[in-house]
């Protein structure tokens, strides 16, 4: 079966990580798998003159209600959807988008949440079957650059200490785009590193909203203790990730957080802003740490630099909780019975 998959692709964010991952599932059964970037459609008409062409396109599938979803609406193929984060935390809010998602809702053969609470908070904002929803947890698989240097990456970013050792590194992973908030923890940060300059916090990924990327690089040049460092590959990043003293989130709102998820299995401590799509995934003292104002992000990450039990065990669990429900070769299955549906 050859299959048309939409989702939004930049480079080296977590929605094109997921997209790749799922499409090697579909892949991995036998079928053809295109992937597409949703921002090469401005309409459904634009998919449905897609679907005339040679060899034809017989299913599909879209990760986001709004931005996949609605360009599937006149496929006339069978398809399902995943929910992104987005669709369901912001774009509900707009009248016009959740009639747009509900009429997704009611075409698709199925969709996939990646959280039980998502689920819900889809069946309490939008139309939607009960039954058509199923909630698959990602699958997380992460692997580290083996000549990754350090120190050299610390150089490059601005990072300037003859004490890389005793440096404790604060890495907050997102695309720099106005959901993800990259800036919420910087004035509380930059006071915190001025009583402590071991501690420094390195804002990573890519170029999402290049406006709101120019207003980051401008706060972050005003600051001390704060850094804006270049992409990395996904390895490098991993790598990167494995030498940092904790994983930092701030988002505004989120679906499921693959750099969360990434961390725990990596070893890595977790800070994160206590929003839903977190609270879902991280439990507090448990698997990681949730925070509430920037002032609580600091009294928080003073308590784990000075409780090595606390790291310790945020640490264990962590990783115990990515094995247990973050398997990827469930995933594949999950994936692979549902495609099964749109013969």
């Amino acid at each position: 079966m050859r299959v048309l998959f939409l989702s939004c692709l930049s480079p080296k964010t977590g929605n094109c990580t997921t997209a790749e991952r799922i499409r090697n599932h579909i892949v991995a059964a036998g079928h053809t798998c295109v992937l597409c970037d949703t921002r090469e459609f401005s309409s459904a008409s634009d998919v449905s003159s897609l679907m005339t062409q040679e060899p034809r396109v017989e299913a599909a599938l879209a990760i986001h209600l709004f931005k996949g979803g609605r360009l599937l609406l006149d496929a006339g193929v069978p398809f399902g959807v995943v929910f992104g984060g987005t669709d369901v935390n912001e774009d509900v809010k707009d009248e016009h988008k959740r009639a747009v998602m509900e009429e997704v809702l009611r075409k698709a053969r199925f969709a996939v949440a990646f959280t039980d609470a998502l689920k819900e908070q889809a069946q309490v904002l939008l139309v939607c079957e009960n039954k058509k929803i199923c909630v698959q947890p990602q699958g997380i698989e992460t692997k580290v650059a083996i000549h990754f240097c350090w120190s050299d990456f610390l150089h490059s970013t601005g990072v300037l200490t003859k004490q890389v050792e005793n440096l404790h590194v604060f890495l907050l992973v997102c695309g720099l785009r106005r959901v993800k908030d990259p800036l919420y923890l910087l004035e509380a940060f930059a006071e915190w590193h001025s009583q402590n300059p071991l501690v420094v916090l390195i804002i990573i990924g890519p170029v999402i909203d290049p406006v709101f990327t120019a207003e980051v690089e401008e706060s972050v040049k005003r600051s001390v203790g704060v850094f804006l460092a270049a992409d990395l590959s996904q390895e490098e990043l991993h790598s990167a990730m494995q030498k940092s003293f904790a994983l930092v989130n701030s988002s505004l709102s989120e679906g499921m957080s693959a750099a969360i998820l990434e961390a725990m299995d990596l070893g890595l401590p977790v800070l994160a802003r206590d929003v839903p799509g977190n609270a879902a995934i991280v439990e507090h003292k448990v698997t990681g740490l949730l925070y509430s104002s920037p002032q609580e992000f600091v009294s928080m990450s003073r308590k784990l630099l000075d409780d090595h039990e606390l790291q310790e065990r945020l640490v264990r669990n962590g990783k115990n909780y990515i094995t247990t429900c973050h398997n990827p070769v469930k995933e594949r299955i999950t994936y692979q019975k549902l495609v099964e549906t749109l013969h």
